[in-house]
């Protein structure tokens, strides 16, 4: 039986993840997002999993995260395909706060030695909705329509 795949993550903001304010780096926390929700996508795809970004789907930060604060960030597989998974990614509200201070949607596509999508290495079952998830589900569905350039950038003859 497959179980949902959550993992949940800490992180210490150190000066070196801080901007010239003081406060968590645009930059680092898209890193801690990506860190975090490979680890949680990888962990549901097995030990065969060779899972590649594909796209930040959505990526929002309501707060900032001054040096010093310990932060959990907590992930889920919210979405699966043949070959592909997303990942939701919340950073649970920090002391003070009553909204996470980011959250986001991240896509990892499972690829073979030669860099091409590949079936994904074994059947993943998607957290279900609710408090925490539910609110990025629905984002997920309002974004379903988004696809791939690809096609895009062979007909521009790439």
């Amino acid at each position: 039986m497959m179980a949902d795949i959550e993992t949940t993550s800490h992180r210490l903001v150190l000066p070196a993840d801080a901007n010239h304010h003081g406060t968590l780096y645009a930059g680092s926390l898209l890193r801690y997002a990506l860190e975090a929700a490979y680890a949680t996508g990888s962990r549901a795809a097995g030990p065969a999993a060779n899972l590649m970004l594909r796209r930040v789907l959505s990526l929002e930060c309501r707060r900032s995260v001054p040096v010093g604060t310990l932060v959990e960030i907590r992930c889920g597989v919210l979405q699966v395909r043949q070959a592909y998974l997303v990942v939701g990614v919340v950073g649970m509200p920090t002391p003070g706060g009553t909204l996470p201070w980011m959250d986001g949607l991240l896509g990892f596509v499972q690829v073979d030695e030669a860099g091409l999508p590949a079936s994904l290495p074994q059947p993943i079952k998607p957290v279900r909705g609710g408090p925490l998830w539910q609110p990025l589900i629905d984002r997920l569905g309002k974004l379903a329509d988004i696809r791939g350039a690809t096609g895009n950038w062979i007909a521009a003859g790439w």
